[in-house]
């Protein structure tokens, strides 16, 4: 049965260490290149087990946990006094930021009350036994901001995150399964867990959420654990779940997650459709009309009464479904896929190098009523590169292309519309080799246009746009 491995902790008794987080974050923005960043953060989330292994084993498969008997080891990356900090400092809102639940005798209420979240109503409801879940920690944590915005550049889908705070004795969830792979972090406290195997073959990596499931709905679990901080509780979606607080212990811990709609399902969704087009466009055999009469011996009404028509009609629509696939644009579909990967994606957190080697600490300003320092001395031999790996990409809307980006993308989900300029058509070249350089800088004036001033003009609008850094700082005048 592969729960026993999950039911017995790694290594018996024995401390998981790991690096502090502020220490592997500082650590991390030295390494040159963000994809190999984000997979060493991914390492140290679900260390020690190895990354080829959870995803050949894990990944999408079965629940996992790693017990690090080391409550130390997530310290630094979300605590009960930051949640307290936030509700003073930030325009937390209820129902917006923040969402305050029970469950009780079967039954998941919600109590949100209208207005800002102050630490005077919030505590008073987690006092009476209510649940606190913050929906977008990273819109007022920088470190979780940054952990999640290296993190969905391993996944190439977006990373998001709740907080949830349980008194002690309570339960804030009725059962249900979620439409994301999730990754339970316990950073406070203990919380005792029940997970279920999918009910069917249906519910096995499902499209949406589930409802509210009553207990008589879920059977037994195929995992019961107690979570103590330090531990990791990974389930892939589909997967039923709640949990519940001892009597003795208060629980705070962040969920992450990422996979929602980036299967090939969701692919396919795009493709299709597109394929369709091109098909009705380029081919004439989709744009004949349906036979006259094809109502007579089709559909539901019909589908007991014999006619050899039947086989006919639906043979020639299989053969038509057939001859789609030679139609269908793939590049165009992904590309429409990673557009709505950027405009989820968070805005990147800069490392002090990336600071200081591009626009965000240009030396502009205003003095006695002049500006100062406006013009970036861009020379062929200056190297600059994108500031990240995943972090622009070309896309092509009938003839134009555009360069999305998500530089300007705000921490709150959706908030702003995705980013995206033309490129002209002197600089799409360039712009394509600057991203296959990537993470080596190369020099301006390698850059494929035909000359300095086209590769110049190039390079300062991704300056001052804040998407490419050098590997000197420049000279400003």
């Amino acid at each position: 049965e592969h729960h026993s491995l999950q039911k017995r902790p790694l290594r018996s008794g024995r401390q998981v260490e790991g690096p502090a987080l502020h220490t592997l974050l500082t650590d991390l923005a030295k390494v040159h290149n963000s994809r190999e960043r984000a997979g060493k953060l991914f390492e140290w989330l679900i260390h020690p087990v190895p990354l080829q292994s959870f995803f050949r084993d894990i990944w999408e498969k079965k629940p996992a946990l790693i017990r690090r008997h080391n409550p130390e080891y997530y310290k630094g990356l979300f605590s009960t006094a930051e949640f307290d900090r936030i509700l003073r400092d930030d325009d937390v809102q209820f129902g917006v930021n923040l969402d305050v639940t029970s469950y009780r005798n079967g039954k998941r209420e919600t109590h949100n009350p209208p207005g800002r979240a102050l630490p005077f109503t919030v505590w008073d409801f987690y006092k009476n036994g209510c649940s606190l879940r913050l929906l977008n920690p990273q819109a007022f944590s920088i470190t979780v901001w940054n952990v999640l915005s290296i993190l969905q550049e391993h996944f190439g889908s977006m990373a998001g995150a709740n907080v949830y705070l349980t008194p002690a004795g309570t339960q804030g969830f009725a059962p249900h399964y979620d439409d994301i792979e999730a990754f339970i972090i316990q950073l406070e406290g203990r919380k005792h867990w029940r997970v279920y195997n999918p009910r069917s073959e249906d519910e096995v990596l499902p499209v949406a959420s589930s409802p509210n499931f009553s207990q008589s709905e879920i059977g037994e679990p195929s995992l019961e654990v107690v979570l103590e901080a330090g531990d990791l509780l990974y389930f892939p979606r589909g997967f039923i779940h709640q949990g519940d607080c001892l009597p003795d212990a208060h629980s705070l811990h962040i969920t992450i997650s990422s996979y929602q709609k980036n299967s090939w399902g969701d692919l396919l969704q795009k493709l299709v459709p597109a394929a369709l087009e091109m098909a009705m466009e380029e081919d004439i055999e989709f744009r004949q009309g349906l036979p006259l009469d094809y109502l007579t011996y089709m559909g539901v009404q019909n589908s007991d009464k014999e006619d050899s028509r039947k086989a006919q009609f639906t043979e020639h629509l299989l053969s038509l479904m057939k001859k789609l696939a030679k139609y269908a644009p793939v590049d165009a579909a992904v590309d429409q896929k990673a557009k709505e990967f950027l405009h989820d994606c968070l805005p990147p957190v800069l490392t002090p190098e990336e600071q200081a080697s591009s626009v965000y600490s240009a030396p502009t300003r205003i003095e006695d009523g002049k500006a100062r320092d406006v013009t970036a001395h861009i020379k062929p031999e200056t190297k600059i590169r994108l500031l990240r790996d995943g972090i622009a990409r070309l896309c092509s809307e009938g003839d134009a292309v555009f360069l999305c980006h998500t530089v300007d993308n705000s921490r709150v989900y959706h908030k702003e519309e995705l980013k995206s300029f033309e490129v002209l058509p002197e600089h799409t070249d360039a712009m394509e080799f600057l991203i296959h350089s990537y993470p080596d800088f190369v020099s301006v004036g390698s850059l494929p246009c035909d000359s300095f001033k086209e590769k110049a003009s190039l390079a300062e609008l991704l300056f001052e746009r804040g998407l490419i850094h050098t590997c000197e700082p420049l000279l400003f005048s």
